[in-house]
């Protein structure tokens, strides 16, 4: 299997509100700001080949979906659709993918299935042979939103996977298209049903698998928030995604999993470590994956 780091169009948000209770003292050295108190994310897809026989795209980034007033109010930097460049750098087409797993449904990490915004035109899906894989509970979530965060869905992308007849709901911790080759792992702190993919390396001893690596999604953005008390203000229940975080990092490095960031613009990959005092961080941190080996 290799995999490769696939950037999507970047952003600029409001390190406030990516930061949560962190004083800007404190996160303005991991990501300074600019004059609008923005700081610089990435968007970032992982691909890999073969899964199961498969070519699969886990996420998608924002994409190039927002008209101009959108894409100036959301800090969506380029205006090309840079997934599609991205992956034509590594060899590929959206055609050529087979399965598009989805963490959620939030634009950020989905608008990427939609065509680049033309004026007077209706939104149009990409991937025409993908299966798009969503977590059962989350697509509740995105069906029916909470007046919180109903602006973070694209009521189109919604109408448009289900006419597709390619959409595959996921309960458990499999999913049929992909077999045993992809574990789920699920949160709630951030949105109901968040979905974590973990590529599954081979069998210890204990028959958990190991070596493997783990789309980390929005439980764990990016290297300031391996730090277990650092949350977003767009999560719903920080104290419990704080939970929820520390089992899940603890398991990682137990079973040395790697994780990859989406939203780190300086790091698609990293292990995981735990000082002497518990506190958890970052090792051998990889800048981008061009058709590496998962167990690399």
């Amino acid at each position: 299997m290799k995999l490769w780091s696939i950037l999507g169009n970047s952003q600029r948000l409001d390190g406030g509100a990516m930061f949560g209770n962190a004083p800007r003292a404190m996160w303005q050295k991991w990501s300074p700001p600019d004059e609008l108190n923005r700081i610089e994310l990435a968007c970032r897809a992982l691909l890999a080949t073969p899964v199961n026989g498969k070519t699969v795209l886990f996420e998608a980034g924002i994409g190039a979906f927002f008209e101009p007033k959108l894409r100036e109010r959301y800090g969506v930097v380029e205006e090309r659709h840079v997934l599609l460049d991205s992956l034509a750098e590594a060899g590929f087409g959206h055609e050529d993918v087979d399965v598009v797993v989805l963490s959620h449904l939030h634009f950020d990490h989905a608008g990427g299935l939609l065509a680049a915004w033309e004026k007077g035109k209706p939104a149009r899906l990409l991937f025409p042979n993908a299966t798009f894989v969503v977590g059962a509970e989350h697509w509740r979530r995105a069906r029916e939103p909470h007046p919180r965060d109903r602006a973070s869905f694209i009521p189109e992308l919604m109408d448009l996977l289900e006419a597709s007849g390619r959409l595959e709901l996921v309960s458990g911790d499999r999913c049929r298209v992909l077999g045993d080759a992809v574990r789920f792992h699920f949160s709630e702190g951030h949105t109901p049903g968040l979905m974590l993919a973990e590529l599954c390396g081979p069998a210890g001893d204990d028959r958990r698998p190991r070596g493997g690596l783990v789309f980390c999604a929005d439980l764990v953005p990016g290297r300031p928030w391996v730090h277990v008390p650092i949350t977003m203000g767009y999560d719903r229940y920080p104290e419990m995604l704080i939970d929820e975080k520390r089992a899940f990092l603890e398991d990682k490095l137990a079973r040395n999993v790697h994780l990859f960031f989406t939203h780190d613009p300086g790091c698609a990959l990293a292990q995981v470590t735990r000082d002497d005092k518990g506190k958890f961080g970052t090792t051998h941190e990889v800048a981008a994956l061009h058709a590496r080996p998962l167990a690399a």
